[in-house]
């Protein structure tokens, strides 16, 4: 699989994100402007693509709530509630700045997936959601960046 796309795949997936995929990425040994811009385009696609499509994955999981795939979506909504009290401290207090601060916090259950869907349980609007997700994911890659290139250790 082509080392840029790879990447690309792995800033998609929930928690790992742009941050972790750099990670991925410079331990192969791939170029590091690669990784940057493969891991920026997941984090720009992920800030772009799930405000929007939330409130449809919402309906989804109430739609099998009454069907045999009813656990999944209880454990989404087991998500979801753990996202509202985890995220109600930073977002309720500080609005834009505390989502941009706990999606920029590189530690798991932070992030774009988590922010996108605090910024929607909390009904942030898409044109202040959109750029703090934005700003805080490439925030998270430049703090994670300097320990993956073994600058700080």
């Amino acid at each position: 699989m082509n080392e840029l796309l790879q990447i690309f795949l792995l800033s998609l997936v929930p928690t790992f994100e742009g941050r972790y995929a750099i990670v991925y990425g410079i331990g192969r040994g791939y170029p590091l402007w690669r990784t940057l811009l493969a891991a920026s385009l997941g984090v720009l696609f992920l800030s772009f693509i799930l405000p929007p499509l939330l409130p449809y994955i919402d309906r989804l999981m109430l739609w099998l709530e009454g069907t045999s795939l009813g656990k999944i979506a209880r454990l989404y909504m087991t998500y979801i509630e753990r996202v509202r009290r985890k995220t109600h401290p930073y977002v309720e207090k500080w609005g834009f700045w505390g989502l941009l601060i706990f999606v920029a916090v590189p530690l798991p259950g932070t992030g774009v997936w988590t922010g996108s869907l605090a910024a929607y349980v909390f009904g942030i609007e898409k044109k202040q959601a959109v750029p703090a997700l934005i700003l805080g994911g490439l925030l998270s890659m430049a703090i994670t960046l300097g320990p993956a290139l073994g600058l700080f250790g």
